[in-house]
């Protein structure tokens, strides 16, 4: 599996009555990840943290693309982004790449009220599994104290 041409982006964000409020990362080749998050909410701030990746996770996050088909997929009938939010998605692949915009899915029944229900499906379980990995892993070094 070559992760040399690796690169993903994502971004979830709106603007509520908190503010502008939005989750942001982005991995690269290196194993680079950037994290970002902002929310007003309580006067929260601007959480901001980077961390390299063993070359073992990038190559589980390159299975996860591939096993996800999403990089199959296409936006046009996916809904805009609207009041609500918006979700972008860049991956570069290989020789491939994608550049996903589209409103923020608040729950299942928006996925299947689109008109391309089961792309929006393959898009929702994707980032789904990537946030957790990435949410477990920034929880595990920045939390989690050695003795």
């Amino acid at each position: 599996m070559d992760t040399s041409q690796f690169y993903l982006r994502y971004y979830d964000g709106h603007k509520g009555r908190y503010g502008q409020e939005f989750l942001e990362f982005e991995i690269n080749s290196e194993g680079r990840l950037r994290y970002g998050n902002h929310s007003n909410y309580k006067s929260d701030g601007l959480i901001k943290r980077e961390v390299y990746l063993n070359k073992i996770i990038v190559k589980d996050i390159c299975r996860i693309i591939e096993e996800s088909e999403i990089m199959r997929q296409d936006d046009k009938n996916w809904p805009r982004p609207n009041n609500a939010g918006k979700q972008e998605l860049e991956i570069r692949y290989l020789e491939e790449g994608i550049n996903f915009i589209t409103s923020t899915m608040g729950t299942s029944t928006d996925l299947h009220e689109s008109l391309d229900p089961a792309g929006m499906q393959v898009l929702y379980y994707f980032v789904q599994d990537i946030k957790t990995l990435i949410f477990s892993i920034i929880n595990m070094h920045f939390k989690v104290r050695p003795c």
